[in-house]
């Protein structure tokens, strides 16, 4: 049960972070998805994609391990991990779509 409260709050979290840069982004058509190396911009997706991919992706993630911490019995001395581990999935999740987020600003910012 603890698991689903953690996919749902991050869900939540990472749903109110694209709002806002759906907001902030809002005359723009497309937004960067891929950078290379020396920071050029690779692909571009429709504004809405772009800001639902890393949600819809968390998502995906996250309710996939809850499943799997309701449905299967974590190894012998191992129980205690389970929900520190989903705490950690869920931040790398949340931070990855901040950078995300970051990295599209750096890039609309530079443009101008």
């Amino acid at each position: 049960m603890v698991h689903i409260a953690i996919a749902v709050l991050t869900v939540a979290v990472l749903v109110a972070m694209s709002a806002r840069a759906n907001r902030r982004f809002g005359g723009e058509k497309r937004l960067p998805m891929q950078w290379s190396l020396n920071g050029s911009v690779n692909w571009t997706a429709p504004r809405l994609v772009a800001l639902a991919f890393n949600p819809v992706l968390g998502t995906l993630c996250l309710f996939g391990f809850a499943a799997m911490a309701s449905f299967s019995q974590p190894r012998a001395g191992q129980e205690d991990l389970v929900i520190p581990a989903n705490i950690f999935v869920a931040v790398v999740i949340i931070g990855t779509h901040a950078f995300h987020l970051w990295l599209i600003e750096r890039t609309l910012r530079n443009k101008t």
